[in-house]
């Protein structure tokens, strides 16, 4: 279909429950009581039967999770994050030109907030179609990669406690939706930043898609602590509506993985049992700097603009 932070606490009652079905978990969307639709790797993964939003349980502060979650392995480790992050860099570059073209049917390139920016390849992508960029990421490794290697203004800090004295004509929240601890307070500060007008840009995972409900609770994207949410479009529409924005398009995102984050991935969602183990090892042909095509019907993108007050 195509149209055309300071952190919040969680709930100290919030506990894992022993038993699928129960939960004393509240929805961090619209606040009401939740049930437990499984366990995954130690974490409760609920319902709101209200809104039927997906959602992770968290037991950490916010800045305490995202130092413990987003630290360098994420960025060289495998598993749910990167293989080798900056061995990517074309493939995030050429996203964020994709985007930035495909912006360009709604508004001209103006002052931009790329949140988890990382080292700043998608940034760059929007820099070179002419966007005057910012971005925001809490690890200092890949940020750092950002400043030194590409003279990008990326500062190192929590989204929810980045300040601006100049209103910001795009926030762009690329694969970062599903790692908020509250999306809601995400979505407030990024209208709080952005003009009258301003666009925020989201691409994330899409819950409903014939993927995630094929593969069920092995969907590679069930993977916390890491991925803590999971959206339908008309979900994340309904969140962004709530605090005063409007969608103006949406659709299917082309994207690229290389070889080794490819296999990595695999190797991560696969279960360690012997079919599990060959199919694993038959991966390691895939020569790893080559550029694989990802599917993208488990994948979405939204654009929102702003709107007034009424």
């Amino acid at each position: 279909m195509t149209q055309v932070i300071e952190p919040v606490a969680v709930p100290a009652h919030e506990t894992v429950p022993s038993i699928e079905g129960t939960s004393d978990k509240v929805c961090p969307l619209c606040h009401e009581p939740a049930t437990t639709a499984f366990i995954k790797r130690g974490h409760a993964i609920c319902d709101c039967p209200r809104c039927r939003h997906r959602f992770a349980s968290l037991h950490r502060e916010p800045r305490q999770h995202v130092a413990d979650v987003y630290g360098d392995d994420y960025f060289t480790g495998g598993g749910a994050g990167y293989q080798d992050y900056l061995a990517e860099a074309k493939l995030w570059t050429a996203a964020g030109r994709r985007y930035a073209r495909r912006l360009a049917r709604h508004t001209r390139p103006g002052r931009m907030l790329d949140v988890g920016a990382a080292a700043g390849f998608l940034l760059k992508g929007f820099v070179d179609n002419g966007w005057d960029g910012v971005g925001i990421e809490p690890n200092d490794s890949v940020a750092s990669h950002a400043r030194n290697a590409l003279g990008l203004d990326v500062r190192t800090g929590m989204f929810e406690s980045f300040e601006t004295d100049r209103p910001l004509d795009l926030v762009s929240i690329i694969q970062v939706m599903a790692h908020f601890v509250d999306p809601s307070a995400a979505v407030r500060h990024a209208r709080s930043l952005l003009a009258e007008q301003g666009l925020c840009l989201v691409e994330t995972w899409n819950v409903r898609s014939w993927t995630a409900r094929l593969f069920g609770r092995s969907w590679h994207e069930y993977s916390p602590p890491s991925v803590l949410h999971w959206f339908s479009p008309d979900r994340l529409r309904d969140l962004f509506q709530e605090h005063g924005f409007v969608e103006v398009a949406r659709g299917r995102p082309q994207k690229w993985l290389d070889g080794q984050h490819a296999k990595s991935l695999l190797r991560h969602a696969l279960p360690k049992n012997l079919p599990g183990r060959l199919i694993g090892g038959a991966a390691g042909i895939v020569p790893d700097r080559l550029p694989i095509p990802y599917p993208s019907e488990d994948l979405f993108w939204s654009l929102f603009r702003k709107e007034p007050v009424r």
